[in-house]
């Protein structure tokens, strides 16, 4: 198969299929008349594996950990087992933060809902926001690491 038809087979796009072997994720053979990449069956059962992968939140650097152990014929199970019970705790950490935002801005769009727009004058930008209160906010924006582990949301 040619990149476009292992993406197709897939439902992957043929984008993916070529990131997924520069990372050395698949790794096809070239056709000796055309130098095209080519893929079989191997190649399709592992672009399956790495998608099934991803909707499990591993990282492509984590599905190539798996990978390379199975080449090995080592069973990659254990590892698999460690990531995920490594990684849940953050994601449930991360859903209560995103609980709380989701909280904090329902209370602002009540509170907001019967307010006047303001014009900026040179000492406010939006009063909507600046007269938001601040006690309970976590000081760090979700995007740069959320709230500290220790504090609650």
């Amino acid at each position: 198969m040619k990149v476009s038809e292992l993406a197709k087979a897939a439902g992957v796009t043929a984008e993916t299929v070529r990131h997924y072997t520069r990372q050395g994720l698949l790794t096809p053979q070239r056709d000796p008349d055309n130098g095209y990449q080519l893929f079989g069956a191997r190649d399709l059962e592992r672009l399956r594996f790495i998608q099934r992968a991803r909707t499990l939140g591993f990282s492509l650097k984590e599905i190539a950990d798996i990978l390379a152990q199975a080449d090995q014929g080592d069973s990659p199970c254990p590892l698999v087992r460690d990531l995920l019970a490594a990684r849940l705790p953050q994601i449930h950490a991360r859903i209560r933060e995103l609980q709380a935002l989701a909280d904090r801005m329902e209370h602002a769009m009540r509170d907001w809902a019967q307010l006047p727009d303001g014009t900026p004058d040179g000492h406010s930008i939006c009063r909507l926001i600046e007269h938001t209160p601040t006690e309970g906010i976590c000081p760090t924006a979700p995007a740069n690491g959320g709230c500290h582990a220790g504090r609650k949301a």
